[in-house]
């Protein structure tokens, strides 16, 4: 099994790399949204759902040997749709408390991932990513006469999870029997808060605000499924780990040196 560090370090590398403009614009998708936290009625319910169809297509494709490996054969794909169309939904409830505060309860999904390029040029860095969030949120604000108009107080917290897999080629299809498709899965959670002002003339419909939403301190762990990849004789469970971290086995260059072990791993896992 793979050391903890060595999970963590690719959990933040698929992250990282969900992150990236190169997968359809980024994690954001309905970010956070408490607008319903200054309805004027003293009970209000929301409920509200967006369906987006990205329609990036990449064309062209080019293997890069030198980031993931060289994908040997032919009849790798040089065009591929790399983004899944999806639903962004979002429930709120706001209550009034007394004349001068409210609060609201809210879910949402504010990041998300959803690529299934399949099998292309760029199969070494990605097969399909799928990453999901949901957040928990409660919201109040104390507001107070300020000329002619209302100057309020923000502060909340919320609780997110969010999670996900990565499926990429991590060595050439067929070597030593298998599909060598490498399975990165992951979850975790964690805590935020929030807090600002807002100011607000009901009259003509004008309200400003600022709020700010701390970063969330994932505690991420997850699992790595490498069942699919061959063992090399010799070296063990430790030549599929090698593979997962530096593609170094190709049809074309089928050896495997000890120099490539990280430091303090033994010779068979």
């Amino acid at each position: 099994m793979a050391t903890k560090s060595f999970e963590k370090a690719l959990l933040g590398l698929m992250m990282a790399a969900a992150a990236s403009p190169a997968l359809a614009g980024g994690l954001e998708r309905g970010g956070y949204n408490i607008d319903l936290l200054f309805d004027k009625s003293d009970y209000a319910l929301e409920s509200t759902a967006t369906f987006a169809a990205p329609q990036r297509k990449v064309k062209n494709a080019v293997d890069n040997p030198a980031v993931g490996g060289p994908l040997a054969g032919t009849g790798w794909a040089t065009t591929a749709d790399d983004a899944e169309n999806y639903w962004v939904p979002r429930l709120g409830a706001k209550a009034a408390i007394g004349d001068n505060a409210d609060c609201m309860f809210d879910y949402s999904q504010p990041w998300g991932a959803d690529l299934a390029p399949g099998q292309w040029q760029g199969s070494s860095y990605n097969i399909e990513t799928k990453v999901k969030s949901e957040n928990y949120a409660a919201t109040c604000r104390v507001k107070f006469d300020a000329g002619p108009g209302d100057l309020s107080i923000i502060g909340g917290a919320f609780f997110q999870k969010i999670g996900g897999y990565k499926y990429r080629q991590v060595a050439t299809p067929g070597l030593g029997g298998g599909t060598n498709v490498g399975l990165l899965d992951m979850d975790g959670d964690g805590w935020g808060w929030r807090a600002g002002l807002a100011y607000e003339v009901p009259e003509i419909a004008l309200r400003a605000s600022l709020v700010y939403n701390s970063a969330v301190d994932m505690d991420l762990d997850g699992t790595i499924d490498l069942t699919n990849v061959p063992v090399v004789p010799g070296y063990g469970v430790w030549s599929r780990l090698c593979m997962a971290m530096c593609p170094c086995l190709t049809a074309s260059n089928s050896s495997f040196s000890p120099a490539l072990r990280p430091t303090g791993w033994p010779s068979v896992l």
